[in-house]
């Protein structure tokens, strides 16, 4: 039981390493002209069809009340997160979407112990949590103090970690009566069905998808990327980390998808990172490791 539970953890920091990365694969997209909306909206599209190659024999849930469950995780999950958290990017400075994005964990911590009992931390986790908090701010800050409030984009930011909450609570009950590729399939089913609206006013205002950006394999090659490691591959199993390890445990790595953010760019870009942000991934580490273990009775 105990290397079971090891292994949902590695499985845990493997996803929420694709998922830091991606934002290096977005930004390499929207250089070679392809708008935020286009993205997501294509990579739901290579996702889904995979989704559907492998998982095509059951199209609906058993009852009405699961359907409406994946729809609403679809949407929340899917357009709706990444839609307000890049919206927010577009009003507020990167570095207050990162904070306020990545407290979702917090507002995970909050709501899945006021709705689900065996979603409460002792307190050994809590402080494992707060620190990794912290960590993860000292690494978003990455020696930059410099933080300009706007109003509606934060707001959004906080929306966005809102919808992240929504979808990973709102699954918890379908745990273990479908397949974990069902479930994968019809969120991005419904994400890509909910994200077409977007992409047609795109579409009206001038901004057709440029697909024939296709035929340079850097661009093909970043979505490939995106679809298969980061929504495939990530969704698939994180759904499954949330089911074995807890959903509220489970949503503190995210914190380290800044700090993986952070090394890739050093890697393939030359960002610099600060003593600062050392000091940050030390904390998240460590409060990671804290929050892992439950204390003795």
């Amino acid at each position: 039981m105990k290397n079971s539970a090891t292994i949902w953890h590695i499985l845990a920091i493997i996803t929420v390493t694709f998922w830091g990365t991606s934002y290096v694969s977005t930004k390499v997209l929207l250089e070679h002209d392809f708008t935020s909306v286009q993205v997501f909206f294509i990579r739901f599209i290579f996702t889904y069809l995979l989704l559907l190659l492998a998982c095509h024999r059951k199209l609906w849930a058993q009852s009405a009340k699961d359907e409406l469950i994946l729809f609403i995780s679809g949407i929340a999950g899917g357009t709706l997160y990444y839609w307000t958290q890049n919206v927010a990017l577009s009003l507020s400075p990167s570095s207050n979407v990162s904070l306020i994005v990545c407290t979702n964990p917090l507002l995970i911590l909050i709501f899945g112990s006021i709705l689900y009992k065996s979603e409460r931390l002792c307190k050994r986790q809590v402080l494992g949590t707060l620190l990794t908090f912290v960590g993860m701010v000292l690494v978003v800050l990455n020696g930059k103090f410099i933080l300009k409030l706007s109003p509606l984009g934060d707001f959004l930011a906080l929306v966005a970690g809102v919808f992240w909450a929504v979808y990973s609570l709102s699954l918890r009950p379908l745990n273990g009566r479908y397949s974990n590729l069902f479930i994968t399939r019809k969120i991005f089913f419904y994400s890509l069905v909910s994200s077409i609206p977007l992409v047609a006013l795109e579409y009206l205002n001038g901004h057709p998808i440029p697909w024939a950006n296709f035929a340079e394999p850097v661009v093909t090659l970043n979505f490939l990327c995106l679809a298969v490691f980061s929504s495939l591959f990530g969704y698939l199993v994180w759904n499954k980390v949330l089911d074995k390890i807890g959903t509220v445990l489970a949503s503190n790595y995210i914190y380290a998808i800044p700090l993986v953010t952070i090394v890739t760019a050093l890697v393939t870009i030359g960002e610099r990172i600060t003593p600062m942000a050392w000091a940050g991934a030390a904390a998240i580490v460590s409060g990671m490791v804290i929050a892992e273990y439950k204390a003795k009775r």
